[in-house]
């Protein structure tokens, strides 16, 4: 091998590597867990739900903390239909 086919082969091994890490590092932000956040219009943003974060006002939370109960109960009384995401 030439010396700049080795040096190529080198720097693509480098740059494979620094991606690898990159994405380990990616996976272990997303798997976290969940963390708040006040958005810059003052609504309450969580993050770790998904790809996006969940933003509702302080009384659209307090309306969902509020009807949990239901919520609990519609998605028992529904298992069968929703899908789990892993």
């Amino acid at each position: 091998m030439s010396e700049e086919t080795n040096k190529s082969a080198q720097d693509l091994a480098a740059e494979l590597e620094k991606l690898k890490a990159e994405n380990a590092s990616l996976k272990r932000a997303r798997n976290a867990g969940i963390t708040f956040k006040v958005s810059e219009k003052g609504a309450v943003s969580v993050y770790g739900l998904g790809r996006f974060p969940v933003t509702l006002y302080k009384e659209q939370w307090e309306r969902l903390m509020a009807a949990s109960d239901q919520l609990k109960g519609f998605i028992a009384d529904n298992a069968e239909k929703l899908k789990v995401r892993e």
